[in-house]
């Protein structure tokens, strides 16, 4: 079992972006190009450190190379995120898995158990997820 370090609130929108990144098992340029990007503009990560990433990153291969570690992972991410960053962690998940023009089946299983161990309302996934295609449609 992988000893968890103790995470903060935008270190748990981190571990979702990279987690839905490695869910199709193909961590893909356009997806840690968007990861860069959400970390250096967003608001919520005005005062994150990005030297904080790698950790992070270990911690989510850590964690997903383990039986249940994808639910260790969703308990972790819910203690320390609070509810009304919830929908926000979806839409950067949703941004991460459609970086790249397309949204494979595997990065749209995760969407969906990440929609439901966040309890997102599926209108509202929807709505955000149609945002994410929007912004990342290739000609």
């Amino acid at each position: 079992m992988i000893d968890t370090p103790s995470f903060e609130p935008t270190d748990a929108l981190v571990a979702l972006m990279i987690a839905v990144s490695a869910s199709d098992e193909t961590i893909r340029t356009a997806e840690l190009v968007t990861i860069t990007n959400i970390v250096n503009n967003l608001p919520v990560f005005a005062d994150y450190d990005p030297d904080h990433i790698p950790a992070v990153s270990r911690t989510v291969f850590g964690l997903l190379e383990q039986e249940d570690g994808l639910d260790a992972l969703f308990d972790l991410i819910r203690d320390v995120l609070p509810d009304r960053l919830w929908e926000t962690a979806y839409a950067l998940a949703c941004d991460v898995a459609a970086a790249d023009g397309r949204i494979t089946s595997a990065e749209a299983r995760m969407l969906e158990e990440i929609r439901d161990e966040l309890r997102i309302d599926r209108l509202h996934g929807a709505a955000i997820e149609r945002g994410a295609r929007a912004r990342y449609q290739v000609l």
